[in-house]
């Protein structure tokens, strides 16, 4: 059959009928759930199916292979891009199931849990889950995109701790991957984000990190050439125990933007130390030299509150993203973003942000994975506000900005960073045998081609 509006249409009502959770179409008032958090995002499916069993998901990609259709997957729309009418969205919001093993230091997380729901199950316990900048964002996609947290350095990225995966597969089998059980699936979850099948769970290893001395420095805008400078020398030769990075922001007024920080630019110095405290605030002791700080949050702190770090905004909100990986940081480096970013730039980027790389996620894992690039030395990202009469401004000003830093570009991207429909954008994330090994394993495990939407990488 090929399907036609008339077709999808009938399609759908029948799949109402082949499962338990509730489908909701174009127009009805349950369709709006599927809206994601970053609502720039063109989330317009022919049917959004809201997940809360594994069962859900494995019905409706085989009522998609027996009725050609497409299907994709949102927790919380972090990373959203485009959803047509031709598509399913498994959503799996209500599937936050977050258990903890504590004697083996291991939690299963269901495909809808946040980082917040895995932060309150493990942190009672002295433990710690390997995390992104937010805990407002869903662990699975996290983790299937490689994750880089506030403590890449320290401890390597968010996957590299995954033990367990259980995905349905494109023939609407549910599957259990390990590193003994489907080697290959195992290898191509982590970090090939959704090109091999939805995830419903996982199982993560924690960590005994029940605080670090961390927090960020903010400073007034005027300061940025100064603190960027001294931040880029001071990071040389810093030990892995430490991940650090710092932001031009430009907060708007909301509730919950500190008052000294809102409405004007300012810059953070973010910073994560595991181990000796007194030997933490000896290192960070020149950034506090740097300029005269409006705020400090830097001190001993409570792993549940890793989120305080980069305090990346929680409400939903229209976003464009764009990232460059480096090589190396140069004096003229921070001086060609200051031109384009800085405090008299007039610049249209809420965030501008250089993270030190390196330490531990430049090491090859336990267990091989499909993240690439973990050589790159420092990455910069881009975050703007695309309101539609400033869009296309802020999306050209973002590739301004990392067009800047060609001379020292690594040429990569990581898969969490800077979604895009970009045709080209899959070079940039993988390398081209892992380009190559990724879509031969979609093309086997999803023979049906069910899961050619979002995120997926396939060869023409």
């Amino acid at each position: 059959m090929t399907t036609t509006e008339t077709d999808f249409a009938d399609a759908l009502s029948g799949l109402r009928e082949r499962v338990t959770a509730p489908v909701a179409l174009p127009g009805e008032p349950e369709y709006l759930r599927s809206n994601p958090w970053n609502v720039a995002g063109q989330i317009t499916p022919g049917a959004v199916l809201f997940a809360s069993t594994p069962d859900d998901v494995a019905e409706t990609v085989r009522y998609a292979v027996a009725n050609e259709l497409k299907v994709t997957v949102q927790a919380t729309g972090h990373g959203a891009l485009v959803v047509n009418t031709d598509t399913v969205l498994v959503h799996t919001g209500a599937m936050t199931e977050c258990v903890v093993d504590v004697d083996n230091r291991i939690a299963r997380v269901g495909a809808g849990a946040t980082g917040q729901h895995l932060l309150d199950a493990a942190t009672p316990h002295g433990l710690a889950p390997v995390l992104g900048s937010s805990p407002t964002v869903g662990v699975v996609g996290l983790h299937t995109g490689g994750g880089i947290g506030p403590l890449v350095r320290s401890v390597g990225a968010c996957a590299d701790y995954v033990r367990a995966i259980d995905v349905v597969v494109g023939t609407g089998d549910l599957v259990r991957a390990t590193p003994q059980q489907h080697p290959d699936l195992f290898w191509g979850l982590r970090g090939g984000k959704a090109t091999l099948g939805i995830v419903t769970a996982m199982e993560i290893e924690l960590l005994p990190i029940p605080e670090f001395y961390g927090g960020a420095v903010y400073f007034d805008g005027a300061d940025a050439a100064a603190v960027l400078h001294a931040w880029r020398e001071w990071c040389v030769g810093l030990p892995e125990s430490i991940t650090t990075s710092v932001a031009l922001l430009q907060l708007p007024p909301l509730p919950g933007v500190p008052e000294p920080l809102a409405g004007r630019m300012t810059v953070a110095v973010r910073y994560v130390a595991l181990g000796d405290v007194a030997a933490a605030e000896r290192v960070l002791a020149p950034i506090h030299g740097a300029a005269t700080p409006l705020v400090d949050t830097v001190g001993v702190t409570p792993y549940a509150a890793i989120g305080g770090v980069h305090a990346d905004p929680v409400d939903p909100m229209p976003v464009y993203e764009n990232q460059a990986l480096l090589n190396t940081l140069s004096a003229d480096g921070i001086d060609a973003v200051l031109a384009l970013a800085g405090p008299t730039a007039q610049s249209l980027q809420t965030i501008v942000e250089f993270r030190m790389l390196g330490g531990a996620l430049a090491r090859a894992p336990r267990v091989d994975s499909a993240l690439c690039h973990r050589d790159a030395a420092y990455s910069l990202t881009t975050i703007g506000l695309p309101m539609p009469d400033l869009a296309e401004r802020v999306t050209a000003h973002a590739h301004a900005i990392v067009d800047a830093l060609a001379p020292w570009s690594h040429g990569g991207q990581f898969p969490n960073f800077a979604p895009s429909t970009d045709p080209d954008r899959p070079a940039r994330v993988y390398t081209d045998a892992v380009r190559q090994r990724l879509a031969a394993a979609g093309d086997r495990y999803d023979p049906a081609g069910v899961y050619r939407a979002g995120q997926v990488v396939r060869l023409p």
